[in-house]
């Protein structure tokens, strides 16, 4: 019986600054905000609290500075269960996100790397780590190479790499070419294929990568395997009160679930009830659900 576990999230953490106004500005634009709150977070952070929450087994790969803001990250990796023994501390800032929510709920973000930056390579206990996880879990705040590394690392390894392209970019052939599921939105679908009609920007992506899922928001996602569209998964209807984090607590869950066994369509539903879950608190850690919750909610149903 193989001796693989668990989830391996290689990705950044940052510390969020959510400013809070009643609708995102325009360029040049000044308004007054209606708040403002610190929360932790980084797509790879959000992720790895996602799969923790979800019931898995959940090692991160990645980088802090040397600030306040590192000490506040690596006590939420604690207090989640996350095995932070390859998170390196580097000297200078940790990440840092800029977030505007607007009142409808939508979200502009911008990111200053800092020590997410020094992450260039794998290192040796890095793929130690990714040798013993049954599925790893990436995205593209940390640099490219590194990315492709860890994906190339995994296919070598045996283990289920899984990308969410967030930010979206141009993704290079060798790293295509390593991935088992590709996850995006609507948008990093259409600038990964260099087209802007969605569908036919999916059936490119679809015919390139084994499986892909598109998500659409309140509209569900698609999943597509082997080129084709085999599933449309409905999203659950909500109140949404800050959308900031759905994506990466979709692409946690999903993970979890796909490392405890379940299907794919029964691990997107999975995803499905937890991102529904998170939109309907403030801040991205602090919105992700615990699996009971998510048990709960697809139960009802």
């Amino acid at each position: 019986m193989s001796s693989k576990r668990g989830v391996i999230v290689v990705g950044s953490a940052n510390m969020d600054l959510v400013v809070t106004v009643e609708r995102i500005p325009n360029p040049g634009e000044t308004l007054k905000a209606t708040g403002v709150a610190n929360y932790p977070g980084g797509k790879g952070l959000n992720q790895a609290v996602a799969v923790a929450r979800s019931g898995a087994d959940c090692s991160m790969i990645g980088a802090l500075g040397s600030d306040e803001n590192a000490v506040i990250l690596r006590g939420v990796m604690k207090d989640a269960g996350i095995d932070d023994s390859q998170v390196r501390s580097e000297d200078g800032v940790s990440g840092l996100a800029l977030i505007t929510v607007a009142a409808n709920a939508e979200n502009t973000v911008l990111v200053a790397s800092g020590a997410n930056a020094a992450v260039t390579a794998m290192g040796e206990g890095d793929l130690a780590k990714l040798a013993s996880g049954k599925v790893v879990l990436a995205q593209l705040e940390l640099p490219i190479g590194a990315v492709t590394e860890a994906a190339r690392a995994s296919r070598e390894f045996g283990s289920e790499f899984i990308l969410n392209a967030a930010p979206a970019m141009k993704l290079p052939e060798d790293l295509i070419g390593h991935l088992d599921f590709l996850i995006v939105n609507e948008h990093e679908a259409c600038v990964i294929a260099e087209l802007d009609d969605l569908r036919e920007a999916s059936e490119v992506l679809a015919a390139r990568v084994p499986n892909l899922i598109v998500t659409l928001g309140s509209a569900g996602s698609v999943y597509y395997r082997n080129g084709e569209q085999v599933a449309e998964i409905e999203a659950l209807k909500v109140s949404a009160v800050d959308t900031t984090g759905a994506g990466d607590t979709y692409c946690g869950a999903f993970a979890a679930a796909l490392a405890e066994g379940q299907e794919v369509r029964q691990a997107i539903r999975f995803a499905t009830a937890a991102a529904a879950l998170s939109v309907q608190k403030e801040g991205a850690v602090p919105s992700i659900p615990l699996r009971d919750e998510v048990d709960a909610l697809l139960a009802g149903s």
